[in-house]
């Protein structure tokens, strides 16, 4: 997609709000404002309203509405999840087994609860960012409550083997968690065939407003509140509930469940063609993205012998992403990215590039020239 002449390559960061999405949203915002617990005439289109998106989100990933707990985004969902099962947890299982290169929204939480006495054990990755799947059976025992791996992570775009950690996870009696908010919409997700107890989306991350998401839990599974008020969504999370961007959640789940692998087929053309035209006037670039099991709108790359954000402040007409963050004026590279074992300096080169529903191949063709016109200037 391209917004005032800049082109968007960064839908792993957020995605714009589907048109239709808009509209369906639209009448909660203004004459549909009831609060769906009300019990006259507004109130109850707005339950009605919830109910529907209940239906679409749980249809999109296989589940179903009763499984379906909305929350404000990715963020809430994974400290639901992750807080909320260790609070319901008996005492004699205090670990939990997560990967090295997940989300902050999942790193920031398992810190909380380290510090609330438990362990947490992390599994190293590949050289191409996938789960060290051996490392993994190592660490589970008796003693592992809960497993947290990402379905695809956010930076490489490598895919985890989620479906075969559920299975080790559930021999050991543990629990199994994902976050797939990069997941979801970009590729076919079926809570049953990975076999997982919870799975975290975010509105944003899939052509709905920000503010809005969601948490899937397996019928059964034990679950503490984090939050603490009314009974609403099922007294799990209270709150009253945002219609409008649950609405919205609902609307996106449902256009992206249309024709889902046909888009699937042509963004990964499009990613490869932008991929080729990089390599073939930057030779000495290097992909990080894995070739096989990825997502298929991301591109993570390094450029030899530049930083990522000076080639990207000499790109303006491209918004993207480098593989750094940046505190207080000082770049430091991906941990995501360290931990496939890229050398700390190569690592300064690395550019995320997301690929979305309005990408189209002109938005590739114009990306690429300008990633390798500001590259030739800066190396020159």
């Amino acid at each position: 997609m391209s917004t005032d002449d800049v082109i968007y390559l960064d839908h792993n960061a957020t995605t714009p709000v589907a048109p239709q999405v808009l509209a369906a949203m639209l009448p909660y915002l203004t004459e549909a404002f009831g609060n769906p617990s009300s019990p006259h005439a507004l109130g109850r289109r707005a339950a009605e309203a919830v109910t529907v998106a209940r239906e679409q989100v749980a249809a999109l990933i296989g589940a179903r509405p009763a499984e379906i707990v909305f929350t404000s985004g990715g963020t809430e969902s994974n400290n639901l999840a992750l807080r909320g099962v260790a609070a319901a947890t008996p005492g004699d299982r205090r670990r939990i087994v997560t990967s090295a290169v997940e989300h902050p929204a999942t790193v920031q939480p398992l810190a909380h609860l380290a510090t609330h006495g438990w362990d947490v054990t992390t599994v190293g990755v590949t050289t191409d960012g996938h789960l060290d799947l051996p490392a993994f059976r190592a660490a589970l025992g008796p003693d592992v409550a809960l497993v947290t791996v990402m379905l695809a992570q956010n930076e490489t775009g490598a895919l985890m083997p989620v479906a075969e950690v559920s299975a080790d996870a559930r021999a050991a009696g543990a629990l199994v968690h994902t976050d797939a908010a990069q997941a979801v919409g970009k590729i076919p997700v079926d809570v049953d065939a990975l076999g997982v107890d919870l799975l975290s989306i975010a509105g944003h991350k899939l052509y709905a407003p920000k503010g809005v998401g969601a948490l899937y839990v397996r019928t059964g599974t034990p679950l503490v509140p984090v939050l603490r008020g009314a009974g609403q969504e099922h007294g799990v999370r209270p709150g009253t509930e945002n219609v409008a961007g649950i609405v919205g959640l609902g609307a996106a789940c449902a256009l992206l469940r249309e024709g889902l692998g046909d888009e699937v087929a042509r963004t990964a053309v499009l990613r490869d063609e932008l991929w080729q035209g990089l390599l073939g006037a930057i030779p000495d670039i290097v992909r990080l993205t894995p070739f096989q099991d990825a997502l298929p709108n991301t591109l993570l790359v390094v450029f030899p012998g530049v930083a990522g954000w000076d080639l990207l402040d000499a790109c303006p007409s491209l918004a993207t992403a480098t593989g750094s963050a940046c505190h207080s004026g000082v770049h430091t590279p991906s941990g995501a990215v360290l931990a496939m074992g890229l050398d700390p300096f190569d690592a300064r080169g690395t550019v995320r590039l997301s690929l979305g529903r309005g990408t189209t191949g002109q938005h590739v063709e114009a990306a690429a020239a300008a990633l390798i016109d500001a590259f030739t200037g800066l190396a020159a």
